[in-house]
């Protein structure tokens, strides 16, 4: 036995609490609402948007859903449960993608079933998202996870056991999670990058609940062509490259994402304007022009707005 599943397979307090008692889920610990919606808040601190745990034996889970992305991995036995109305039996080696607005219940693992689950703020991946080719089902899926404001469950089921790369990807998570050092949080946000490739190059391997779109392509090339162009972007620019009529194009990218185009490049130019206060010493004039605002008025107004302070107090912080 491996020291990483010897160290795994050892009872949780929780676990010991479950079989001394009368074997149900101890809700509490998951959630403080009345529907079973797990809270990444019990697990996750506030400063930290990914995390490992290990999933609880001995008992049911019943139907819940989350308010965070969740990954079940395999690292030995089976996972038995229902997603969405599909049964699933994930086993040692694969990989189960969860959104926040798919509901799964699962049946009770036995002492050998140990299952990492990964909790993940969605907005984890909004760095992974503008670095991936357009057409495929991670890209699909992390969109339904960031943009999608009608509550569509996704999910994503990699049959991937056989795949090394990907099996020592994970395993390097699970170490620098379960034991972080200085580099940990760099180091995560570069495997999760590389993992993701990995599960590109192996989409053949996956089932997936949903169905690419045309609508799909134009959404994700519409958040890179943001990504990539903020300074100067516009609609009708972006509408003349996916030879879409920008009034229909308009409609499409707020009907995806609940937001406007304006409002996504307005969100974009703000982060990156963040980014700069952080990582420079540039002048706040400067910082306006680097990333297109050409009123500084307007970009205080806009800046205090989304962060509570001007970007003179914001620089002050550091």
């Amino acid at each position: 036995m491996d020291e990483l599943l010897y160290e795994l397979i050892q009872l949780t307090d929780e676990e010991q609490l479950i079989l001394q008692s009368d074997k149900k889920v101890l809700k509490d610990m998951y959630t403080s609402q009345r529907n079973f919606i797990i809270e990444s808040e019990k697990f996750l601190s506030k400063d930290k948007m990914i995390m490992v745990r290990k999933h609880t034996r001995f008992v049911d889970f019943p139907m819940h859903k989350h308010n965070y992305i969740e990954i079940n991995y395999v690292y030995n036995g089976t996972l038995k449960q229902k997603v969405g109305k599909e049964e699933i039996t994930l086993k040692k080696g694969e990989l189960l993608f969860l959104n926040q607005h798919i509901e799964h219940e699962i049946d009770a693992c036995t002492k050998d079933d140990i299952i990492i689950n990964f909790i993940i703020q969605p907005q984890f991946f909004e760095f992974i998202l503008s670095y991936l080719n357009s057409e495929n089902l991670v890209s699909e899926f992390l969109i339904s996870s960031l943009y999608n404001h009608t509550h569509n469950g996704h999910f994503l089921y990699f049959q991937v056991s056989e795949i090394e790369e990907i099996q020592e990807l994970i395993k390097k998570m699970i170490v620098e999670i379960m034991s972080p050092s200085l580099l940990s949080d760099s180091s995560i946000k570069l495997y999760m990058g590389l993992l993701m490739v990995q599960l590109i190059k192996n989409a053949s391997k996956a089932v997936n609940n949903k169905d690419q779109s045309l609508q799909h392509y134009i959404i994700v090339e519409s958040l890179k062509y943001i990504d990539e162009n903020y300074k100067q972007a516009s609609l009708y620019e972006l509408a003349k490259k996916l030879k879409q009529p920008h009034y229909s194009l308009s409609k499409q990218i707020k009907k995806a994402t609940s937001y406007t185009f304006k409002e996504l490049l307005q969100e974009k130019r703000l982060s990156k304007a963040k980014e700069l206060f952080d990582s420079t010493k540039l002048p706040i004039v400067t910082v306006v022009e680097e990333v297109g605002y050409d009123n500084i008025s307007y970009f205080y107004r806009i800046f205090k707005k989304k962060y509570q302070m001007t970007p003179k107090e914001y620089r002050k912080l550091e």
